[in-house]
């Protein structure tokens, strides 16, 4: 079921943004993004192997898709999401295995520093039309802090009991 946490957050994320604008991607990034870029590590986690690129490249795509079937004026948001969630996501990968030795709060959080990077640049700059440096700097601070928030919750909820089982 963490699936459907992750695609509810994304499908919050896009509609919101659809609705409020680019002034409501701050706390979109730190509430909803945050929580998808940490939860991304959990689901890679689970669905190691062979599955896992086609496991995540539908969860993208049903949250694109879902928006904009949600709101048909998200058009541009589930595009910007799609693409922004697509890149991080395929980054957010390769740093997280490049650091497999590495404790799991220090990968999942250094993976996040790299993903939130990609987002914030190619969500607003899709979704907006053009480089809104304040709102890609704002965003990045707001995943960057909203996913370590997240990890930490998430290192209770099911990280956690894995080291003391």
């Amino acid at each position: 079921m963490l699936w459907v946490l992750y695609l509810a957050a994304i499908v919050a994320a896009n509609l919101s943004v659809a609705y409020f604008g680019p002034q409501s991607t701050i706390i979109n990034a730190f509430l909803f993004i945050g929580l998808d870029i940490t939860m991304r590590d959990v689901l890679h986690e689970r669905w190691q192997g062979r599955r896992l690129w086609i496991n995540m490249a539908l969860l993208i795509g049903a949250g694109s898709i879902l928006s904009y079937l949600l709101n048909r004026d998200a058009a541009s948001v589930a595009m910007a999401s799609f693409a922004a969630f697509a890149l991080s996501g395929a980054a957010d990968t390769v740093v997280y295995q490049l650091m497999r030795r590495f404790p799991k709060f220090a990968k999942v959080n250094g993976s996040n520093a790299v993903s939130s990077a990609v987002d914030s640049v190619v969500f607003p700059t899709i979704a907006f039309g053009s480089f809104l440096p304040e709102i890609v700097i704002g965003q990045f601070l707001a995943k960057l802090f909203g996913g370590y928030v997240w990890s930490l919750l998430l290192d209770r909820l099911w990280w956690g009991k894995k080291r003391s089982a």
